[in-house]
């Protein structure tokens, strides 16, 4: 979730070749509903909330290091046992066609 809008978050996930959107909270509602609300209210907190599939809170980590974020969700993901999501997969390139040889 980030305080900027919507267009600019849009920017900034295509920028990064995001494949899930980012929250857009402007005005800073959820942000402070989350407790996440930085100083002054010009930022949210870096913060990773683990929600499961019946919307139930399985745990938080507030201490989030971007450059190792990804791998860190990963391995949070697996500690608390969520499903995983089955891997869309590139269709199988064709064979390539057959050449006769001459003997």
């Amino acid at each position: 979730m980030s305080l900027d809008d919507a267009e600019k978050n849009a920017q900034f996930a295509e920028s990064m070749g995001a494949e899930l959107p980012v929250v857009s909270d402007p005005g800073g509602d959820v942000a402070r509903r989350f407790g996440v609300i930085g100083f002054g209210g010009l930022y949210s907190k870096r913060w990773t909330f683990y929600i499961d599939a019946e919307g139930i809170l399985r745990a938080i980590d507030k201490d989030v290091a971007p450059e190792t974020a990804g791998a860190d969700i990963v391995g949070k993901l697996r500690a608390l046992d969520f499903p995983r999501r089955k891997a869309e997969r590139a269709p199988a390139p064709a064979p390539a066609p057959e050449t006769e040889t001459e003997d």
